[in-house]
Formats: structure tokens, C-alpha cells, sequence
């Protein structure tokens, strides 16, 4: 039997916990990442919503540069917020970001709180429920970048190489599928590294 994977969920804001409950569900070993050097011994990492602006001033300057190391290298999965900081290009307003995904993203583009939304999308080409909270919108999409889920016409989950990002809110649903992608994401590059 194949050990556990330990993923790190970022927990500086956000309903870090709700991802912490999903991952071992699934089987992973989950540690709550509070400061930059437990990315070290961690095989995955997610960034969950909250305030990507927040998250900035949270991590700092050194923490930043670590964390944006990180998803340069190892697999990482952001959603809302973490999308936003995973992004190349970040809008309304324009702020910094860690450029692991060639993707452009526009923060709050649905609106307010109370446009908050539980939405039908497509996760492939299988149904999923999706909630969307202050949702970032994904406007540009670039050549290596891979569409994994829609709602209507926009995308709304992607991958690239090994950073995944949603911008609706997988934790906050019964259905694991998003989760257990980014699973398989991790036991993938670990195979690649053995080999």
C-alpha cells in the first residue's frame, strides 16, 4: 500500500480547515502550514480563499518568495484567492502574484458577497455543483494551460503542468473529485521524481 501523501493546506485565513477535512477523507496526511518553513516537508500544498491581498501582507516579502519557489516546483492547488495568487496576471485592482499559472484573473468579477452563488458547472464533462463566493473570473487562458472545469462558457478550474486552480470553492461541497485531481496530481509527480 502506497504511504499517505502529506499535503500542507496554507493556514493563515480562509476555511483552511474545510480542506483539511476533504484531504483526509481521501486518505492524505494533512499538515496546516503556518509559516514558510514547514514547505519543506510537504509533497503538495493547497492555498485556500480568503483575501488574496491578505495573504500578502500575512506571508511577507521572504514568505512570498518561498511559497512562490514552492509552486514553481512542487504540485499546488489554490482556490478563489489561492487562484488569484497563483495567477501570471492579476487585475481589479492589479496586485503581485507567485506567476505559476500563465492565466489572467480578475478578482471579485461576479460581484459582491451577496453575489455569492452555489452554480451547475461541468467538472470534464461530468456535472458538479459549484459554490462561488466573491469568485474570481479567469479571463485569459494561455496555450499550456489545460481547462479542467466550466460554469456556462468560462472556465473556471485549470491545470498547468503541476498547479492546479479553481475559482469556485470544491471544499465546500460533498463531491471530492476536484480534490482527489489534485491528489492524483501529487502521487503523479512523486512517480516522475522516482523515475
Amino acid at each position: 500500500m502506497a504511504t499517505a501523501k502529506k499535503i500542507g493546506v496554507l493556514a493563515l485565513q480562509g476555511d483552511f480547515d474545510a480542506h483539511r477535512k476533504r484531504l483526509e477523507e481521501l486518505g492524505a496526511e494533512v499538515v496546516l502550514v503556518k509559516k514558510p518553513e514547514q514547505l519543506e516537508a510537504i509533497d503538495g500544498l493547497v492555498i485556500p480563499g480568503g483575501e488574496s491581498s491578505a495573504f500578502l501582507k500575512l506571508l511577507g516579502e521572504p514568505g512570498l518568495e518561498k511559497l512562490k519557489r514552492f509552486s514553481h516546483r512542487k504540485p499546488t492547488f489554490g482556490t478563489c484567492a489561492g487562484a488569484i495568487l497563483l495567477a501570471q496576471e492579476i487585475e481589479n485592482p492589479t496586485q503581485a502574484g507567485l506567476g505559476a499559472l500563465d492565466i489572467r484573473i480578475r478578482r471579485n468579477a461576479y460581484g459582491r458577497q451577496v453575489d455569492s452563488s452555489i452554480r451547475q458547472g461541468n467538472f470534464g464533462a461530468a456535472p458538479m455543483e459549484m459554490v462561488f463566493i466573491r469568485a474570481p473570473k479567469i479571463e485569459r487562458v494561455g496555450p499550456e494551460v489545460e481547462v479542467l472545469a466550466t460554469a456556462g462558457s468560462d472556465p473556471v478550474a485549470v491545470r498547468q503542468g503541476r498547479v492546479m486552480a479553481a475559482t469556485f470553492h470544491p471544499e465546500l461541497s460533498p463531491d471530492q473529485r476536484v480534490h482527489q485531481a489534485f491528489l492524483d496530481l501529487v502521487e503523479a509527480g512523486e512517480r516522475e521524481a522516482r523515475a
